[in-house]
């Protein structure tokens, strides 16, 4: 199954790479206008996110929610946790209920296709990986976030071999296809808010090609179950 998730995810990169030249980060206020309202209610929402942590052990490893991503999830003995609010066009009613501001947020927006609150274990690292899906972007929102000696966010993205440190409150929009791997360099755990968001100013055939495959990922994940 790994395999045939690489294949078909450099199946789809190339047809995107081939017509969309865009950064690895971009102008969340041209590509994601709402970020700023979920930036301003980062505090309501780390409240949230905190309460669901009283509860770690119930929340589902990544590898355990897909399969696919053991090799970056299981790597080294160390949790990473989602607790999955959205999946492609799904709302998952019993987490959205227990997460009210942000679920209200989420609810307002409708380029919001994924909404993760994301728990990383102290000392976890994510090997390096790309995405498969350059139609939509992801953007990344600090709750709960140690800091380093030097007073810095102590968890690390790196992202086409550049260090991006997204503290509490912060905010990153990113394109997940360029290779980035994450480290908590910390011995606690570190919260954000992980968003999917669709891609805006897409050439047309290129729109056509996302609302395909996003539809068809929002079936496979009702079909899944995540209701």
């Amino acid at each position: 199954m790994s395999l045939l998730y690489d294949l078909s995810a450099n199946a789809v990169r190339r047809l995107y790479d081939a017509r969309i030249d865009t950064p690895p980060v971009l102008d969340a206020s041209l590509y994601f206008p709402a970020a700023s309202r979920f930036g301003d209610a980062w505090q309501a929402i780390r409240d949230e996110a905190l309460a669901v942590a009283t509860q770690m052990q119930a929340i589902p490893r990544f590898h355990e929610v897909m399969p696919a991503q053991t090799s970056i999830s299981a790597n080294d003995g160390k949790d990473w946790r989602v607790y999955l609010l959205k999946v492609y066009g799904t709302g998952i009613a019993r987490h959205l209920a227990a997460c009210p501001t942000l679920a209200q947020l989420i609810a307002s927006t409708p380029d919001v296709l994924s909404a993760t609150l994301s728990f990383l274990a102290p000392r976890k690292h994510i090997p390096q990986h790309r995405g498969p899906f350059r139609g939509v972007l992801r953007f990344q929102l600090g709750l709960s976030v140690p800091v380093d000696g030097q007073g810095r966010p102590a968890a690390v993205l790196s992202l086409d071999g550049h260090e991006h440190r997204i503290g509490q409150g912060e905010y990153l929009l990113w394109d997940d296809t360029y290779p980035h791997e994450v480290f908590n360099h910390s011995d606690e755990p570190r919260i954000a808010l992980l968003l999917d968001v669709r891609r805006r100013h897409l050439p047309m055939d290129m729109r056509l090609l996302s609302g395909a495959l996003i539809a068809s990922v929002g079936v496979v994940a009702r079909l899944r179950g995540f209701d």
